[in-house]
């Protein structure tokens, strides 16, 4: 597997598989290499996608492998880049956050990631907040 800082190049193929935020702040976020991209023979299996928390600690906004991809260790495989390259910056600490009716919770439960509190909106399940110590 490949993974890679997405490019310019590709904001069409993340505006098609990414539709949880607006076309602009993806071009945003590739422009700042925080979008990374996991390919395996030369196609997208899967990418994570972060943001900062009060503007100093990055927080993982999507993790997302395709269904055909799942369970094969990419996404532990981009988490681990993320935390190698956030380490590569300078930070020191890492957020990011599930539903608590999500699978999910268990998986950042396995790579180390600490639930740290967590809130809820009308309607939505409870949204957990994990933290991590680099």
């Amino acid at each position: 597997m490949n993974i890679r800082y997405a490019m310019e190049t590709d904001a069409e193929l993340v505006m098609e598989l990414d539709q949880h935020i607006a076309k602009e702040e993806i071009k945003n976020a590739i422009h700042l290499h925080r979008i990374y991209l996991a390919e395996e023979n030369g196609r997208v299996v899967g990418w994570l996608r972060y943001n900062l928390f009060w503007d100093s600690i990055p927080f993982m906004n999507l993790l997302y492998i395709l269904a055909p991809d799942q369970g094969k260790g990419f996404g532990r495989q981009l988490v681990t880049f993320w935390e190698e390259d956030m380490t590569r910056q300078g930070y020191e600490r890492l957020l990011t956050s599930t539903q608590s009716n999500e699978y999910a919770q268990h998986f950042y439960d396995r790579l180390g990631y600490q639930a740290v509190g967590g809130f809820r909106l009308d309607g939505e399940a409870y949204e957990l907040i994990f933290f991590k110590k680099l």
